[in-house]
């Protein structure tokens, strides 16, 4: 890694380390900055999934890069495991909600007053992200309203 300050992946690099181990018969699980190009060398590449970065490794700050994580988990075919940053269980619900196969973290783990149970709430979290991802979330609508009521609201249409 030569970014020895915010060790942010040199996703070059990445690129090339895993089509070497991948032709050795390395399953390849490599972190990367979420770029649509990159991912999809990492995935030429032999990647086994793509595991961009919400935010600097160790900060805790979330999904500082959602915008390009989404666009990931939109066009990239490998399981999308979202990586370094993600520091509260809302924000692991949050990647799970996006779409991601999983979620990393280590740091707010590590940190916390009370590590079971923080453990615990990261486990509900991704269940919960999970679940409402699977079950297809609602619209949300740019401008105006609408009505939510499915028994009237087909009378204003």
């Amino acid at each position: 890694m030569r970014d020895t300050k915010y060790l942010l992946p040199d996703n070059y690099e990445t690129i090339k380390a895993t089509e070497i181990l991948a032709k050795e018969g390395f399953v390849v699980m490599p972190y990367m900055y979420p770029d649509l190009n990159a991912a999809r060398d990492l995935v030429n590449a032999g990647a086994a999934t793509v595991m961009p970065l919400a935010s600097p490794i160790g900060s805790n700050k979330g999904l500082a890069t959602k915008d390009f994580i989404q666009i990931l988990i939109d066009e990239i075919d490998v399981p999308i495991i979202v990586d370094a940053g993600i520091g509260r269980p809302s924000q692991a619900c949050e990647a799970m909600e996006m779409g991601a196969a999983a979620v990393m973290s280590n740091t707010a783990l590590a940190t916390a007053g009370d590590l079971p149970m923080m453990a615990s709430a990261f486990k509900k979290a991704i269940e919960a992200g999970r679940q409402a991802y699977l079950s297809g979330l609602g619209r949300v609508l740019v401008r105006g309203a609408a009505p939510s009521d499915t028994l009237t609201g087909f009378l204003r249409d």
